[in-house]
């Protein structure tokens, strides 16, 4: 009898090991965490750069598997079925850099309810930009652009620039924050320093895309060649572009989202938001506890969340101390800066002396 109770325990402790190693090796080919990309390479050296190193560094720190995806297309079916595939991979979270994700996010937050997603630089809606909807397992992060781009174009009009260019992607609010900054930060600038109406001269466009393209690079040049001096080039891998056009025509560039002035020597400054900082301090939050799930979190200068670089940035006359006042200016919110909720076009902002040579 015992012989037979030992032979039978034998038996359920053979099936129970051959059930763990296969469940480890299950393990050992899922993915916990997903970064999800659309627009542009993964090395962007922008936004999706930023928010790949910010989950990678997290994952490498911790010993937590990782893996990024790209959706094949802009249909709403391909961003769900790409969800869908991580989830499949074992992704437990999911971050999503980009405001195209905002239709998936809204669907797959409630049909994946044991999965945690990130959406950065948006929020859930259902796709008519009117139903907005962030659930307990989805966490969404703004940035103040609109604060980082007063601060690009107050810096350089304080550096003693007059003729400028604005060149953004795809007319998305996020772009059209930065946008409306810059011009008010240097029209903000020109006004301390008591420049005559018009003195500062600014082109400004969309160019729709966020491509490394001839085109944009011509844009640029044509740009540069008609005695514009600094672009600042908020359109994603479009910048590349608009660096190229720099280094030809002896301009300057203002980068956007990251530091990138390791990208080329032209990059003056870069009008950046902490997005490496907050996807990784994100995704700290799903691991210990703090997950602010149903809330979108907008990071402005009260929280350090937008800025420049000044350490790497190549200003000759704007100084540490300059950035430090008008930085504390924002965080104490004298300023008012009209975002793209306020006007519906750059021409509708008030202004004192910039003029805008709007190029449609």
């Amino acid at each position: 009898m015992n012989k037979k109770i030992i032979l039978c325990f034998l038996f359920i402790v053979s099936i129970f090991v051959f059930s763990c190693n296969k469940n480890t090796n299950t393990d050992a080919n899922s993915f916990e965490i997903a970064i999800l990309i659309d627009l542009g390479p993964i090395d962007d050296k922008s936004f999706n750069q930023g928010s790949w190193e910010g989950a990678k560094q997290y994952a490498e720190n911790h010993n937590v598997s990782y893996k990024y995806y790209r959706v094949p297309d802009k249909d709403i079916d391909s961003y769900l079925n790409t969800i869908d595939l991580a989830v499949k991979g074992g992704a437990k979270l999911i971050v999503t850099p980009g405001y195209m994700f905002e239709p998936a996010i809204y669907k797959a937050q409630d049909i994946y309810t044991n999965v945690h997603f990130i959406l950065i630089d948006g929020e859930p809606q259902d796709g008519t930009g009117s139903n907005y909807k962030t659930s307990p397992n989805t966490s969404a992060i703004l940035y103040a652009e609109e604060e980082a781009g007063f601060l690009a174009g107050y810096s350089i009009v304080k550096e003693g620039y007059t003729n400028l260019g604005f060149i953004g992607g795809v007319a998305h609010p996020a772009v059209v924050r930065f946008g409306y900054g810059f011009v008010q930060g240097a029209d903000y600038a020109a006004v301390e320093l008591r420049l005559p109406k018009n003195s500062i001269n600014m082109k400004y466009t969309y160019i729709g895309n966020y491509d490394p393209t001839p085109e944009n690079q011509t844009l640029a040049a044509s740009w540069y060649q008609s005695g514009v001096q600094v672009i600042f080039a908020a359109a994603g891998a479009a910048g590349n572009s608009v660096m190229s056009a720099a280094g030809s025509n002896n301009g300057l560039v203002i980068g956007v989202d990251v530091d990138q002035s390791f990208e080329s020597p032209t990059v003056i400054t870069s009008a950046i938001k902490m997005i490496r900082e907050s996807v990784y301090n994100s995704v700290a939050s799903f691991y210990n506890g703090t997950f602010n799930g149903g809330k979108t979190i907008i990071l402005d200068a009260q929280v350090n969340g937008i800025g420049l670089p000044m350490s790497a940035s190549k200003f000759k006359v704007f100084n540490k101390d300059d950035y430090d006042f008008i930085y504390n200016t924002l965080i104490n919110k004298t300023i008012k800066i009209y975002k793209d909720t306020d006007a519906a076009s750059v021409e509708n902002l008030s202004l004192k002396v910039v003029k805008i040579d709007y190029v449609k």
